[in-house]
């Protein structure tokens, strides 16, 4: 169970960090940093942001998980 979990865990952080970094891309090109837009050069930046940190620290929080402690 435990080697189950850790793998969904490292799986959510690949597709998460590859989802919303695709997604940044896509905004920026689609908006091509127009100055008269910054609203969306800021979203796609965002979501390039939130990729190179939810994805890893996904990863990371999977490889440490344990399981659970039976006392």
């Amino acid at each position: 169970m435990e080697t189950r979990i850790r793998r969904f865990g490292i799986v959510a952080g690949v597709l998460a960090f590859l989802l919303c970094l695709a997604g940044g891309l896509w905004i920026l090109v689609n908006t091509g940093f127009d100055p008269k837009d910054p609203l969306g050069a800021g979203l796609g930046l965002y979501f390039i942001g939130k990729a190179l940190f939810v994805g890893p620290m996904l990863i990371i929080a999977a490889l440490q998980f344990r399981g659970e402690q039976k006392a």
